[in-house]
C-alpha cells in the first residue's frame, strides 16, 4: 500500500529547465508543484471530506443525547440500534480508511516525493551556475540553501493540506452545525472568530519577517562555520583558534537574538489565544446553556455546542501555530530563493553545436576582459596558436594569464574579443563540449571527497581499471597508491582522499590529477605550474611522460618556474594585460627584455619575489 503511494509522483521526472526562475514566491512554488497538481486536489479534497466526518460526528453526539433522553433504556436499542450499529461500522471502517488515505497522501505522496525534488532541481540548477556565480558566494551558504529549502517546501506544503483546508472547512462546518442547532449560538462564535482572524493576522504580519531573519543569521552561522572548517589548516597554522570562535560567536549571537524575537512573538501569540479561547468557551457554551435554561435549545444542542468549542479550543493553537509555521517555512523558502531562483547568466546560445577539434588551432582576436572593471584582466590581446604547438605563458601576478585561462575555459563571457578553436567561436559552442576538449592541470588540484579510482576516473568515467592504474603509473602515483588506506579500512584505489584531498600531500594530490588528466588525453592541454608540487626526482620521473602527453596536442602552460617551459615552441610574455613578447626561450633572451629579466632574477627556477607568478 505505502509503495502505491509513494510512486504516485516522480521526483525527477523530465522537466524543462528554466534558465531564469521566478523571482516572486508564489510563481516559484506554483512552478515546482506542477507535477504534484492532482495530488494535491486529491488531498485537499480529503481534507475537506475528513473534516466533515469529524463535525457530524458532533453533529450525532447533539442527536445521540437528544435520542436518549426522548427514549426509555428498554426502547432505546429497539428504535435506535440499527442505527447506531451502521454509525458504528462507519467509524469503524469508512472513517479509519478516509483518515489513512488523507495521512497517505500527505506523508508518503507529498512530503518525501516534493522536497526531493526541490532539492534535485535546485542542485541542477545551481550547478548550471557559472565559476564566477560561485566565486562571489560561501559554499557553506550555498549548501545550506540546497538543504534547508526543500524541507521548508514540504513544511508550506503539509500545513496547507493537514491544517489550513481541514481548518478551513472545520470552522466553516461548525458555524452550519451552531447555526442549525440555534441560528442564536452563532453570534459569540463570531464574537471569538473575528478577533481571532485579527490576532492571526497579527503574527503572520510580525512572524513572515522575523522567521526570515531568523533564517538568514542561522546561514551566516553555517557561512562562517564551515569557512573555518574548510579552512581548518590555516586556522591551526596561525593559531587563531579564539579568533574563529569569536567570528562564529559573532553569528551565533546574532542568530539568538534574531531567534529570540521570533520566540517573543509566539509568547505574545499564546497569551492572547488563551484569553480568546477563554471568551469561545464561556461565550458559545454559556449561551447554549441558557438557551437550554429558556427552553429553546435541547440538551443535544448544548452537548454538540460544548464538544464543539472544546474541540476547537484544542485546535486554535494548533491552528495558529500552523498557520504561524507555514509563513516561517515561507520565510525560509523565500531566503532559499536569494540562492536557488538566480538566473543562470552564462549559457549556451540558441542552436550551439559541440565543439569539433580538427588540429587544435587557436586564435584568440582583441580579446579583452576587466571584470566590469576600468582595469586589470586582458587588453585586446591578439594571438595565433597553430596546432600542436607549445606555448608558455609568462608574466608578473595580475598581468592577466589567470584570466586568459579563465576565458579560454568559458568560466566568464569576454566583454570584448573572441576565442576561435579550429575555427569556432568558443563561446558560439556548448560548454561542455569545449571543457571536454581541454585537459587541465592547476598549480592546487583540488581532490573529491571520494576514492582514489574515483578521482582518477573523472577524467574518463568510462574507463576500466586498467586504463585507470595505467594513468596512475604514467603520472608516477601507482606505488603511493597501493600504501594508502582510509578510516574505514577501504585500501589502495578504493580509500577515501579527504575533502579537497586533505588526505594526501600536495605532490600525492598533483600526481592523481595528472592521472585524471592523462586518463582524458584531450586534444588541448592548459598546464598551470602541473609539477610545482611535486619533489625534483618526482618532477624529472614524470617529465618524459609530460612530454610524450603533450606530443601531437596544442599545450599552453603557465609557468611559475621559468625553466619549465624553457623547451617549449614559443613563450608569451604578459605584462598588464597585454603581449608585450613573443618568441622561443633563446630568442627572448637575446632580445634582453622583460624574459631576460625574469630568466636572471630567478632562484632555483622560481620567478624572484618582486615577480611572482599570477
Amino acid at each position: 500500500m505505502f509503495r502505491f503511494f509513494e510512486n504516485l509522483v516522480d521526483p525527477y521526472v523530465v522537466y524543462k529547465e528554466n534558465d531564469a526562475p521566478p523571482q516572486r514566491l508564489t510563481p516559484f512554488l506554483l512552478e515546482y508543484a506542477r507535477p504534484f497538481a492532482g495530488i494535491f486536489w486529491l488531498t485537499g479534497l480529503m481534507s475537506v471530506i475528513v473534516a466533515s466526518v469529524e463535525i457530524y460526528l458532533l453533529y450525532y453526539l447533539g442527536r445521540l443525547v437528544d435520542v436518549m433522553g426522548d427514549s426509555t433504556p428498554g426502547s432505546f436499542w429497539q428504535t435506535h440500534g440499527f442505527e447506531l450499529i451502521i454509525v458504528a461500522i462507519f467509524i469503524l471502517t469508512l472513517r479509519p480508511a478516509l483518515g489513512m488515505a488523507q495521512v497517505a497522501l500527505l506523508n508518503n505522496t507529498i512530503l518525501p516525493n516534493i522536497g526531493t525534488m526541490v532539492r534535485w532541481r535546485a542542485h541542477r540548477h545551481v550547478l548550471r551556475q557559472s565559476v564566477g556565480w560561485f566565486e562571489n558566494d560561501f559554499a557553506g551558504r550555498i549548501a545550506n540553501r540546497i538543504m534547508q529549502t526543500p524541507p521548508a517546501v514540504g513544511e508550506v506544503v503539509f500545513q496547507i493540506f493537514d491544517a489550513i483546508t481541514f481548518a478551513l472547512a472545520y470552522l466553516i462546518g461548525a458555524l452550519v452545525l451552531l447555526g442549525e442547532a440555534d441560528v442564536r449560538l452563532i453570534v459569540p462564535m463570531l464574537a471569538w472568530f473575528v478577533p481571532y482572524l485579527f490576532l492571526l493576522r497579527w503574527v503572520i504580519k510580525q512572524v513572515a519577517p522575523a522567521s526570515q531573519a531568523a533564517s538568514d543569521a542561522r546561514s551566516a552561522v553555517t557561512g562562517r562555520v564551515v569557512d573555518s572548517y574548510t579552512n581548518i589548516h590555516s586556522v591551526k597554522m596561525f593559531a587563531h583558534h579564539d579568533r574563529e570562535v569569536d567570528y562564529a560567536k559573532e553569528a551565533i549571537e546574532t542568530a539568538r537574538k534574531t531567534f529570540q524575537v521570533e520566540m517573543r512573538l509566539f509568547s505574545i501569540m499564546d497569551l492572547a489565544l488563551i484569553l480568546l479561547n477563554g471568551i469561545l468557551v464561556v461565550g458559545v457554551v454559556g449561551y447554549a446553556i441558557f438557551l437550554w435554561t429558556q427552553e429553546a435549545a435541547s440538551l443535544g444542542v448544548v452537548a454538540a455546542a460544548s464538544a464543539l468549542t472544546l474541540r476547537l479550543n484544542g485546535m486554535s493553537g494548533w491552528i495558529m501555530w500552523a498557520v504561524s509555521n507555514f509563513f516561517r517555512n515561507l520565510g525560509v523558502v523565500a531566503e532559499g530563493m536569494e540562492t536557488i531562483a538566480q538566473p543562470v547568466t552564462l549559457l549556451d546560445k540558441p542552436g550551439a553545436k559541440p565543439l569539433e577539434v580538427r588540429a587544435g588551432k587557436v586564435e584568440i582576436k582583441e580579446l579583452s576582459h576587466h571584470y566590469g572593471k576600468k582595469k586589470g584582466g586582458l587588453d585586446r590581446i591578439n594571438l595565433t596558436i597553430p596546432a600542436g604547438q607549445k606555448v608558455g605563458l609568462v608574466g608578473q601576478s595580475g598581468a592577466g594569464k589567470s584570466t586568459l585561462v579563465k576565458l579560454f575555459l568559458r568560466f566568464y563571457d569576454a566583454e570584448l574579443g573572441e576565442i576561435l578553436i579550429d575555427g569556432q567561436n568558443t563561446q558560439s559552442v556548448t560548454q561542455d563540449s569545449l571543457r571536454s576538449a581541454i585537459g587541465m592541470v592547476q598549480q592546487d588540484s583540488a581532490l573529491l571527497h571520494r576514492s582514489v579510482r574515483e578521482n582518477i576516473a573523472y577524467g574518463n568515467p568510462d574507463a576500466s581499471d586498467d586504463q585507470i592504474i595505467a594513468a596512475a603509473k604514467k603520472a608516477q602515483a601507482h606505488e603511493f597508491i597501493q600504501t594508502l588506506e582510509d578510516a574505514e579500512g577501504n585500501k589502495g584505489y578504493a580509500s577515501r582522499v579527504g575533502e579537497r584531498g586533505v588526505k594526501l600531500s600536495g605532490g600525492q594530490r598533483q600526481r592523481i590529477a595528472l592521472a585524471r588528466v592523462m586518463l582524458k588525453d584531450a586534444p588541448i592541454l592548459m598546464l598551470d605550474e602541473a609539477t610545482s608540487a611535486l619533489d625534483s626526482e618526482v618532477e624529472a620521473a614524470i617529465q618524459d611522460t609530460l612530454s610524450t602527453m603533450m606530443e601531437g596536442k596544442t599545450v599552453i602552460a603557465i609557468a611559475h618556474r621559468l625553466s619549465t617551459i624553457a623547451q617549449m615552441d614559443r613563450i608569451i610574455v604578459l605584462e598588464n594585460g597585454r603581449i608585450i613578447e613573443d618568441g622561443d626561450h633563446q630568442g627572448l633572451l637575446e632580445a634582453n627584455g622583460q624574459y631576460a629579466r625574469f630568466w636572471a632574477r630567478q632562484s632555483g627556477g622560481f620567478l624572484g619575489q618582486s615577480e611572482a607568478a599570477e
